[in-house]
């Protein structure tokens, strides 16, 4: 929970020093690769948040690995390093590209389905996220058969169940409950 407050915090000192600088968009390009980076290499993770590994090996694999990175975010890993919070660079680059998205007015949704979408469904998606959220919408699809039909729609903090599992289960209630 602290090291999540404390990835919110340099994330937004981050953006606004990167907004000032005009840079935002290519610090968050940058903290893109660092997150997905992060995330598909788990032995990069683990030297991360080991204590026994020194920093300097930690900051040296990280300009190893990250050698064209802007000069904020080459800034965000030194203070990330003389802080000793150099553990909390993934969750630091996930949530700076989230408030970058939500200055921009950016915001994803996630919609879970039994099967793939079309093109065609994912367009009418999108146009009623859009039309419900007045924001421009990214779409992330996932793949669920347990919810056997339908679709579970989630953007924000909002969620719409319209899946068949979760009819089931408010039939099931129902009847339990008579």
């Amino acid at each position: 929970m602290a090291g999540t407050r404390a990835a919110i915090r340099y994330a937004k000192a981050v953006l606004s020093l990167a907004l000032s600088e005009k840079k935002a968009d290519k610090v968050n390009d940058d903290m893109k690769l660092i997150a997905n980076t992060i995330s598909e290499n788990e032995e990069l993770a683990t030297v991360l948040s080991n204590s026994v590994i020194k920093t300097e090996v930690k900051k040296a694999s990280l300009l190893a690995i990250f050698p064209k990175v802007n000069k904020v975010t080459n800034g965000l890993i030194d203070l990330l390093i003389s802080n000793k919070r150099i553990d909390i660079l993934n969750d630091v680059a996930v949530k700076y590209s989230a408030l970058f998205d939500e200055h921009n007015g950016k915001e994803v949704a996630q919609v879970t389905t039994a099967v793939a979408l079309t093109k065609d469904l994912e367009k009418k998606v999108l146009a009623k996220v859009k039309e419900l959220t007045n924001k421009t919408v990214e779409l992330e699809s996932i793949i669920d058969e347990s919810i056997l039909g339908g679709f579970v729609l989630r953007v924000g903090d909002k969620q719409f169940d319209a899946s068949i599992s979760n009819k089931l289960d408010k039939l099931k209630r129902e009847f339990t409950l008579n």
